[in-house]
């Protein structure tokens, strides 16, 4: 996926290039609007916002990420079997580096990566992810987010998503000073002789605050939907198994309205759009691609290769998908059986996956644990002030240890 890669570093390149043009355009428009002769003003101090932002975006914007949708990082004594699925496909998708693994703590299942390289990646995945999808299933989401690393789409997701943020941060600066301050200056622009300049000026600033934020959000989301087929392929590809990730793409789909922690800027990210819900039409505004589209190329693969899911594509949505120095380097590649759990060892109920998703979220929220020998498991807020506690059971006394 050599061409992939490059045209997504290139494109984070001219991204990057387009947004300053643009900013210090409208840095100068809106400074010109604001005061005549004052484009220059304007201009750099646009100049210094995106140098500014470019930079945060660059080095800080996965952990902004995370921090905005709640996720905590999680070690592997935290949940062994989800270190397992992401370090086995680590290896199968050939990334640099073991990504970072966070926990976010929402009942429904979701999932979504970031990070400006792969050697600086992480995946959050929710509780209700690990608590709802078997095995194979999340193996299928895990695989499907390393190949966005793997693709590069991290670091162009939060190029984009700047860019959407600063152009719509910048728009409804101007707009709010137009409406609460604008109309001295522009007074002052035309008794100078400049009324009639000023006034195309001030025209044509309007315009663009009021279509820039939606053009690009347009822009960002159709090429959001290409890269959600790219990265099934990957996934398919990595796990040898379409049937996880179409299955665990129904199941996430099948959870209806918003989930908890979630907002405008980070729902592109996720392998499912969490504020479309079950909601499967695909328009403009769309950021994922039909649910059922991508269900039925993964099911229509007669392996598990880039050139099976590039032909599964084509009958399906017609054209073609995968680059063409893939498929020609892509190897036939079977499809393996579902995993089978071992029969010789006592396996979790759905309900005891839930109670080990829970008492993890407990521990990371600095809650105590004490055993009693009841067989009651007693929670110790972090804030409980007592030295003592009573197990609600066998009601026996129990020291509540400190530091």
């Amino acid at each position: 996926m050599w061409e992939l890669i490059t045209a997504n570093k290139r494109k984070s390149i001219v991204l990057l290039t387009v947004m300053a043009m643009l900013m210090i355009a409208a840095g100068m428009l809106i400074g010109e609007a604001i005061a005549p002769g004052a484009w220059i003003i304007g201009g750099f101090f646009a100049l210094i916002l995106w140098l500014i932002l470019s930079l945060v975006s660059y080095y800080s914007g996965d952990a902004i990420f995370l921090a905005s949708a709640g996720a905590r990082q999680i070690k592997r004594t935290d949940h062994p079997v989800l270190f397992d699925i992401v370090e086995e496909m680590k290896i199968a998708s050939g990334l640099a580096a073991m990504p970072r693994i966070y926990i976010i703590d929402d009942p429904r299942p979701n999932a979504f990566a970031t990070g400006r390289d792969p050697e600086h990646a992480s995946v959050a995945v929710t509780a209700g992810l690990l608590n709802r999808l078997s095995r194979d299933e999340v193996q299928g989401v895990v695989a499907h987010e390393l190949g966005h690393i793997q693709n590069r789409d991290v670091l162009y997701v939060m190029l984009a998503a700047m860019m959407i943020g600063v152009i719509a941060l910048m728009a409804d600066v101007f707009l709010r000073f137009l409406w609460f301050g604008g109309g001295r200056s522009r007074s002052r622009g035309r008794g100078s002789g400049g009324g009639q300049a000023q006034l195309i000026i001030l025209l044509v600033v309007i315009i663009l605050a009021i279509l820039g934020p939606i053009a690009a959000q347009m822009l960002y989301f159709a090429l959001s939907r290409r890269r959600e087929y790219l990265a099934d392929a990957c996934g398919a590809a990595y796990t040898r198994y379409p049937e996880g990730l179409a299955s665990a793409l129904e199941k996430i789909a099948a959870q209806p309205g918003m989930a908890e922690k979630k907002n405008r800027a980070l729902a592109p990210m996720y392998i499912i759009n969490p504020l479309q819900g079950a909601k499967s039409a695909v328009g403009l505004l769309s950021t994922h691609p039909a649910t059922e589209d991508r269900v039925r190329v993964l099911r229509s693969m007669a392996g598990a290769s880039l050139a099976d899911y590039e032909q599964a594509y084509k009958k399906a949505k017609g054209g073609g998908l995968v680059p063409s120095g893939a498929l020609k380097t892509a190897r036939p590649v079977g499809v393996r059986p579902a995993w089978q759990e071992d029969p010789n060892q006592p396996q979790p109920t759905p309900q005891e996956r839930a109670r080990q998703t829970s008492d993890m979220l407990w521990k990371l929220n600095k809650y105590i644990f004490l055993p009693c020998l009841c067989g009651v498991q007693l929670k110790i807020p972090p804030g409980f002030k007592s030295t003592k506690t009573r197990c609600p059971r066998c009601k026996r006394m129990h020291d509540i240890p400190r530091g």
